[in-house]
């Protein structure tokens, strides 16, 4: 995992992209706040909002992947290793089932992260409406902590990076993915919000991430086969 990083930030970032359907349905209240309120400074408004988001998405790939590296000392590091890869490639195929509508597997991990998020809200009063960048930006850092099962089914990916530097470049990668779906989403709100609810939007999207994690856990089986005996 740690020794092909260009791969996973392909895959992540065409994750991020894919699920854009489930992006919008979390973020699309701020966004359209931000449309309301922004004027003739919508595009820096927007921006300013997605790079604040994608910073603390970087913030929790920077933590994942360090407490990942440190676990790898706790226990035999390769069986460790595989089984933070199955739990990042499970979170894939159940967010991709997600997509799709067959399940509601993730909702637990978005549950998990209300206490958090509880705490985090309240600040975001602080900077609405926005109306200028740096209102904007410190917003997307408070929102990127959204509890997400999207988010969380990349952090896996993170925890197994090998890195805090790995970690962070994964979710990274997965924000920049997310940004085309919430940038037009806050200029063509209305328009965009009509086509991520048609179903063959979402089964494309829940496809494309089932099929990762599918992928991801052929690579387990191949990597679990070449452990010594």
């Amino acid at each position: 995992m740690a020794d092909s990083l260009l791969p996973t930030l392909l895959s992540v970032l065409l994750v991020g992209f894919l699920g854009g359907t489930h992006c919008i349905g979390m973020c699309g209240g701020i966004v359209g706040a931000l449309s309301l309120g922004g004027g003739s400074n919508r595009w820096s408004l927007h921006l300013a909002y997605n790079l604040g988001r994608i910073a603390s998405y970087g913030l929790a790939g920077l933590l994942a992947g360090a407490l990942g590296a440190a676990s790898a000392h706790l226990g035999e590091q390769w069986t460790l290793r595989i089984g933070l890869y199955l739990l990042a490639n499970l979170m894939l195929v159940a967010m991709g089932l997600y997509l799709l509508g067959l399940t509601r597997a993730l909702a637990w991990s978005e549950r998990a992260g209300q206490g958090l998020w509880r705490r985090l809200q309240p600040l975001t009063k602080r900077f609405l409406p926005a109306r200028r960048a740096s209102q904007a930006f410190p917003l997307g850092l408070l929102w990127g902590w959204l509890p997400c099962g999207l988010v969380y089914s990349v952090l896996a990916t993170a925890l197994v990076s090998g890195s805090p530097l790995r970690g962070g470049a994964v979710m990274l990668a997965f924000g920049l993915g997310t940004l085309p779906n919430l940038l037009l989403a806050g200029l063509l709100a209305t328009r965009l919000q009509a086509l991520v609810r048609l179903p063959w939007v979402r089964r494309v999207a829940g496809v494309g991430v089932l099929g990762f994690g599918v992928w991801g856990l052929v690579g387990v089986w191949q990597l679990w086969r070449q452990l010594p005996a």
